[in-house]
Parts: structure tokens; C-alpha cells; sequence
């Protein structure tokens, strides 16, 4: 099962609209991140959780998709909100659950079967990685504190997969808390081990314009 929250409304990305629906290629990012996830052949029912007002035009967005189990149901405040909203509708023979965001919409379908497989090899969570290229450094204000060392750092992209009863019991565990910045913090806070996968570097968010550029280059390339 996917679970794609695609309430939020992307500020930083300056288009007026809900992230998930800014148009690429003339497709909104959210159908670029739903068929390259069902064209995995890993992901069976997909459920979207749509922006407030938004769920029958995200319903009809999909429909060309023809997928074979299609849940739209209205998303919350937080994303953490939303991804709770959207595992009220798991079903009870589930055996792996993927969060994914839908501005990660080039993410390439090995990731999503590597993801799957890795869950039903026994792992509670497991996120796709990326090493770490950049130097870090932790600042106080303008002053830099020290340098990290970096060999031990990965960059967490999406999808996420978990085992579906310690993800629900993590998300009932936290609401009223502060929002988390990803699911598989979620349950690490509850002491379950997170495993990793190679991700890939097609898998980057769509933030800023800037990665509206890039994106759109990509997908150029891709057309034969």
C-alpha cells in the first residue's frame, strides 16, 4: 500500500497552489510520483491524500492512470496529519505500508521495489539513502561551531516503507506532538531500528523553481 500526503501547500515553491498539483511537463507532480510508483509493480492500492476541497480533482487527475485500487481522502494540517489520515484506510492484510512525497515525482521504480522487498525481508523501516557530498558544518548564529564529519551521514529521500502496525501505533503515539520531520524518525524515537537502501539521485524533492527546472530537464532526457 502507498500512501502519497499531498495536502501541502508549498510555499517555497511560489506557485500558488498545492505542491503536489504545480504542473510538470503539462502533469501535476503528483501523477509524474503516482505512475512511476505503480509502474514499480510493488504497489497494489494507492492512497492520496488530497488537499481540502481538492479530493475530486485529484480523483479525477489519477483516472487516467486506470490504477487498479485508488483511495482519495482529505488531508489535515501537518503532513504528519495527513499520512494518519491516510492509514486510517489500510486495509487489515497489508504487509508493507510506503510513504512517499509527491514532490519526489522522479523517483525511479527500483527504488520503490528495493523498499518493498527490504520490509518483507523483516525490517521494520527502511529509508532509501544518499551519501552525504557537501561538507557540513554546525553553526550558532554567523559563527561556525565545528565541522561534521560527514562519512557517517546520508540524505533520507522517499519511499519510505514500514510495517504497518508499528507505523499506526507511531502516529497515534504522536499526535499532539511536535511534527516530525519524517516518518521513520517517528519510529526510531520509539526505539525501532531503521534500516537503509541505496536511493537514487532522480529521487530529489521539488522545493524551489529551481528544482522545476531541473525536473523538467530530466524528463527530457528521458523521451526518446
Amino acid at each position: 500500500m502507498l500512501v502519497v500526503p499531498a495536502a501541502g501547500r508549498g510555499d517555497r515553491l511560489g506557485a500558488g497552489r498545492p505542491k503536489a498539483l504545480v504542473e510538470l511537463a503539462g502533469e501535476p507532480l503528483l501523477v509524474h510520483a503516482v505512475r512511476r510508483a505503480h509502474g514499480s509493480g510493488a504497489v497494489d492500492v494507492v492512497v492520496v491524500v488530497a488537499p481540502e476541497g481538492a479530493v475530486d480533482e485529484v480523483t479525477a487527475l489519477l483516472a487516467p492512470l486506470q490504477l487498479p485500487d485508488l483511495r482519495v481522502v482529505p488531508g489535515g494540517a501537518e503532513r504528519q496529519d495527513s499520512v494518519r489520515l491516510g492509514l486510517r484506510v489500510l486495509d487489515a492484510d497489508v504487509d508493507v505500508v510506503l510513504v512517499h512525497d509527491a514532490a519526489r515525482c522522479l523517483t525511479p521504480p527500483a527504488v520503490f521495489t528495493a523498499v518493498v522487498a527490504a520490509v518483507r525481508a523483516g525490517a521494520v523501516a527502511v529509508v532509501p539513502v544518499l551519501p552525504v557530498t557537501d561538507t557540513v558544518k554546525r553553526v550558532r548564529g554567523t559563527l561556525v561551531v565545528e565541522t561534521v564529519e560527514r562519512s557517517e551521514l546520508v540524505a533520507v529521500q522517499t519511499p519510505q516503507g514500514f510495517s504497518p502496525g508499528p507505523l499506526v501505533r507511531a502516529h497515534e503515539a504522536a499526535r499532539g506532538a511536535a511534527p516530525a520531520t519524517d516518518d521513520a524518525g517517528m519510529l526510531e524515537s520509539l526505539g525501532h531500528p531503521v534500516r537503509t537502501v541505496p536511493g537514487a539521485e532522480r529521487a530529489f524533492k521539488v522545493t524551489r523553481p529551481l528544482d522545476l527546472v531541473l525536473a523538467a530537464a530530466l524528463l527530457r532526457e528521458e523521451t526518446p
